[in-house]
């Protein structure tokens, strides 16, 4: 998986390309751990992450605690296959998907 950052003042755009899943969450995770102080606003941009499992959802949902109480975060551009695995978990009425 290829994780690509920009920041911008407090905001932090993060877009994935391939796959989020057993082995590739916890790169996310260490740039996420990494990253976090004082962002209010993360955008995911999904528009080229093929696939992600049980695995990255973890590393979302907790993301997702955590910038509750900072600001917001925000996924974007979600193709039909991850649209599904976030319908069918619950996910996407946890979610800020756009």
């Amino acid at each position: 998986m290829e994780i690509n950052k920009t920041q911008e003042g407090s905001k932090l755009n993060i877009s994935l390309v391939g796959r989020l899943d057993t082995v590739t969450s916890p790169q996310l995770q260490e740039v996420l751990d990494s990253s976090l102080d004082g962002v209010t606003e993360l955008a995911f941009d999904f528009a080229k992450l093929d696939y992600i499992s049980s695995a990255g959802l973890r590393v979302l949902l907790a993301t997702n605690k955590k910038m509750v109480k900072a600001g917001k975060m925000i996924i974007r551009n979600v193709n039909d296959v991850v649209q599904e695995v976030f319908d069918m978990t619950g996910f996407a009425d946890i979610l800020n998907i756009e």
